[in-house]
């Protein structure tokens, strides 16, 4: 017997629903998120112990959310879960999956048979993997992130480039990430001081899926929370959440980690847009505020050329009539020319850029963060 779906989803907003994924995800309004990051059971499919040099146990994966009888199980599951994640993904929306060599591959094969775009596959950079204790194959020091569209005709969603830009000095954000893994006082324990949960991501990691992915106000689903790390990143930026976990211990140590989180002021989670995300403004539009009068003259920087403006925003230059950028490419000599930043108006005794007018009415549409 089928759940029916909530018609709202804003009772359950900032809320971590306690039960088997799908069929918590299966009450959820169809297309009610915005962006879905998923960090599943891996199925490591470990046979035995692993101990290090020291012969000291090591603290593996082998809880029972992690085990599968076969491929083929794991596989019904995976479609189970991916299925319902697109049917509550808006139009707009984005999913991440996580996963290492043991799942991604079969997760990935089955996002595309579902129908989903995939946008990139991230590398996750350990900057302190676990070891290979036993010396047979390289160090397992990378996981894999698929970032994908709900499908292939989707031509709007979220990617805050100038965002990712700011975030790694003004040079475009690259598909490889180097972040450590969960450690020191992030790393939640038991008073008997061992991890609460073996696979705690690093707020870091969800920081920056967040911020190149998401906006302020956005929906954030995790439909295997465990303790909460993606509920924590998107709280403190400003979203909100939706978290799905089973395991009550993990759910309740989620709460109270959340208790302790606060969102930071609405200035500090603004998302710079860059020139891409500023609303376009035409050169006509500065004429018809009366920033720029027809027949005013504009004037290249060192101010020995200059253009007359008309009425419909097209310069006149000695013979040449056309755009701000045409003429301004005419002037240069050059193919190309930015007109917005190549002329300049005079403003009293001052000549100014007229971006530095576009920049104005910016303010005044709200558009500037």
């Amino acid at each position: 017997m089928g759940f029916a779906a909530r018609p709202d989803v804003r009772p359950l907003l900032d809320s971590i629903l306690v039960g088997d994924c799908i069929a918590e995800l299966k009450k959820l309004p169809t297309k009610s998120v915005d962006v879905v990051f998923a960090d599943p059971p891996y199925n490591l499919q470990l046979q035995r112990q692993l101990y290090r040099p020291d012969q000291s146990k090591v603290d593996a994966v082998d809880d029972a959310w992690d085990r599968f009888s076969d491929f083929q199980s794991y596989d019904a599951f995976t479609r189970n879960w991916l299925a319902e994640c697109r049917r509550v993904l808006k139009d707009t929306g984005t999913i991440w999956v996580i996963g290492s060599y043991h799942n991604i591959f079969r997760v990935g094969t089955i996002l595309q048979d579902l129908g989903f775009w995939v946008l990139n596959d991230v590398i996750w950079r350990k900057t302190n993997p676990m070891p290979n204790f036993r010396g047979k194959r390289f160090t397992n020091a990378h996981e894999t992130l698929i970032w994908a569209a709900k499908s292939a005709d989707q031509k709007t969603y979220t990617f805050n480039y100038a965002a990712m830009k700011a975030l790694n000095e003004e040079l475009q954000m690259r598909s490889d990430w180097l972040i450590s893994i969960c450690n020191g006082s992030e790393r939640l324990k038991t008073p008997a001081g061992e991890k609460v949960h073996p696979t705690q991501k690093p707020e870091a990691l969800l920081h920056r899926v967040l911020i190149a992915s998401s906006n302020p106000g956005d929906v954030v689903l995790d439909p295997f929370f465990g303790t909460g790390t993606t509920g924590v990143a998107a709280k403190r930026l400003g979203r909100h959440f939706i978290g799905i976990e089973r395991e009550a211990a993990y759910a309740q140590a989620a709460v109270e980690r959340l208790k302790q989180t606060t969102r930071l002021d609405d200035e500090l989670i603004k998302v710079s847009t860059g020139k891409r995300g500023e609303p376009r403004i035409p050169f006509g539009a500065l004429i018809e505020r009366g920033l720029i009068k027809p027949g005013e003259m504009l004037y290249d920087p060192a101010r020995r050329t200059a253009a007359k403006v008309r009425a419909d925003g097209s310069l006149v230059c000695k013979d040449a009539t056309g755009s701000i950028h045409k003429i301004g490419a005419i002037v240069m000599r050059a193919e190309a020319c930015n007109g917005w930043t190549f002329w300049h108006v005079r403003k009293g005794k001052s000549y100014i850029p007229i971006d530095l007018l576009r920049q104005q009415i910016r303010q005044e549409m709200g558009g500037v963060n």
